[in-house]
């Protein structure tokens, strides 16, 4: 019976693990990744300028998110971390939007966010956040920041606990990926013609 509970003990123990490693970034067998087409790297791998002067420059007229992931920085393949800066002009909108490969943290570094996220058990939560607050939305659920100040534009720094998180942005995904205008209809308890009416609305800002 002993041996039972403990055979039982470590099966679970090793499921979680398993489900605890699969819930990241692949681990590496290695300190970093060199790319395919480099035989040696120096410090200038490891340094990313694609940042630099962007708490200088004037507000954009529309919201605008600044990576630096895997893809713009290759040195971080591996390392299970990115970041990326987001900036808010008056009354900007990061849409209703998930990162299915992991959890954003938010830093505000200038003016004041609306943000909030809603939970697989269709609770929503929300918070108003000022300069110098943090908030954590957690992996995979759908979340949005909201700029309400008319005259004023923020910024804030996110940190993502991958090298690629993954963004699926909800509006053009539901509405401009070729889902037929009669399921939309049913799905949002709504008729074609307003469907079409959200659809055309996103073109026209796109």
């Amino acid at each position: 019976m002993n041996f039972v509970k403990a055979t039982l003990f470590f099966l679970v123990l090793a499921l979680a693990t398993s489900r605890t490693v699969h819930a990241s970034d692949p681990d590496i067998l290695s300190d970093f990744i060199v790319p395919a087409n480099s035989n040696a790297v120096d410090g200038t791998f490891f340094t990313y300028t694609g940042l630099r002067g962007i708490f200088d420059a004037d507000a954009p007229a529309t919201f605008k998110v600044t990576k630096a992931s895997m893809a713009e920085f290759p040195a971080l393949n591996g390392q299970s971390v990115s970041f990326a800066v987001l900036q808010y002009p008056a009354g900007g909108i990061n849409p209703p939007h998930t990162h299915p490969r992991s959890a954003e943290l938010l830093f505000v570094v200038d003016g004041s966010l609306e943000v909030g996220f809603v939970d697989t058990t269709n609770k929503f939560y929300n918070q108003t956040l000022q300069l110098g607050d943090m908030f954590i939305f957690p992996k995979g659920l759908v979340h949005y920041q909201y700029n309400a100040n008319p005259s004023e534009a923020a910024t804030a720094v996110s940190a993502f606990g991958s090298a690629n998180a993954g963004t699926v942005s909800v509006p053009p995904t539901v509405f401009s990926t070729g889902i037929d205008d009669g399921i939309l209809a049913k799905a949002f308890k709504t008729d074609v013609a307003t469907i079409q009416k959200i659809k055309a609305g996103l073109v026209s800002k796109a």
